[in-house]
């Protein structure tokens, strides 16, 4: 079974999905960001874990796409508090409309969430459902965090990586989880798919922050150098605050300080930084670490080899991504 297959039978039913008509103004902003495309990537993943272990896969195509509209519903919210004027390259419904708009379709879209997630059998609905709701309160939590380190320089490594568990990783793991609750899969199996699709996560956004700094400009998608121009506390900076010494530390710290700069040059003298100290090295360890211990969850699964194949290799081709 190729992931392609997957991702039309994913885009055929979104293509049918009705979120509401009256007032248009609540509604048009939740098809607008909807149409906007993504990676599709946990939906993706629920139906390949349940998929594992049923060849009825296609009834967990609409509380699949639950976890997507509730992703979307996020970013329409961390769009507002980030005050981001684009996304995925075009204007974000904050923009488009305005704040309010954006705030109230947002609230419709994560009541969509749940009304997408009771498409499952009544004897899971009440496990699926408490997961989900446990699952959506960690996402605020971690973007809660993520606010709370912009007016920190203290921030460590591990309390980075708990924010990016909490705020990307959790949904990740709990779209996996849901393919097996779906499927009726036993405690322990959802417990690898949770715990696989978590580590797979953090790895994930790790090699987000790298691809940042690192990554191809032609394939990345969007301006590289982009978190350096902001100071954003990713782990590639955190990590060079840490690293850092003496007349290096000082110079990192004078460019983090600047008001004013020329951006190429603020780009280029902060990565020569981080070359200076093994900042690029440090990160892909840990990305490496990270996805190691995502496929050992997913070894531990038992179920037909081949079907775990179809996800063991859509999971790596998010190692080898350069976008």
């Amino acid at each position: 079974m190729s992931p392609t297959y997957f991702i039309d039978a994913l885009q055929n039913e979104l293509s049918q999905l009705q979120y509401g008509q009256h007032p248009p103004e609540l509604y048009d902003p939740i098809r607008y960001i909807m149409s906007l495309g993504g990676k599709r990537l946990r939906p993706l993943l629920t139906l390949m874990a349940t998929y594992l272990f049923t060849d009825d896969w296609q009834k967990a195509i609409r509380p699949a796409l639950g976890i997507e509209v509730f992703h979307n519903f996020t970013l329409l919210h961390d769009d507002i508090m980030d005050k981001a004027p684009l996304r995925r390259g075009e204007p974000t419904v904050h923009e488009k409309w305005n704040d309010n708009i954006a705030i109230l379709s947002g609230d419709v879209m994560l009541v969509n969430a749940y009304k997408l997630l009771l498409h499952v059998e009544a004897d899971k609905l009440k496990s699926v459902l408490a997961r989900f709701s446990e699952t959506a309160a960690e996402v605020c939590e971690g973007q809660q965090m993520d606010m709370n380190f912009e007016t920190r320089w203290d921030v460590t490594e591990e309390e980075y990586v708990e924010m990016i568990r909490l705020k990307t990783s959790v949904l990740v793991g709990y779209a996996l989880e849901l393919g097996g609750l779906i499927a009726g899969a036993d405690d322990d199996t959802n417990r690898h798919l949770y715990e696989g699709g978590m580590n797979i996560g953090i790895g994930f956004q790790l090699k987000d922050d790298l691809l940042d700094v690192y990554g191809d400009p032609a394939k990345f998608g969007k301006q590289v150098g982009g978190d350096i121009i902001a100071n954003k506390k990713t782990f590639l900076l955190i990590e060079a605050l840490e690293q850092t010494t003496g007349s290096l530390k000082n110079e990192l710290i004078e460019w983090l300080q600047k008001s004013e700069f020329d951006r190429d040059e603020k780009v280029r003298a902060v990565t020569a930084i981080y070359d200076k100290v093994g900042i690029r090295q440090l990160t892909e360890s840990r990305i490496n670490d990270y996805f190691a211990r995502g496929f050992a969850n997913f070894d531990a699964i038992d179920a037909d080899p081949n079907r775990k194949n179809v996800l063991s290799q859509f999971a790596r081709q998010l190692v080898e991504r350069e976008s």
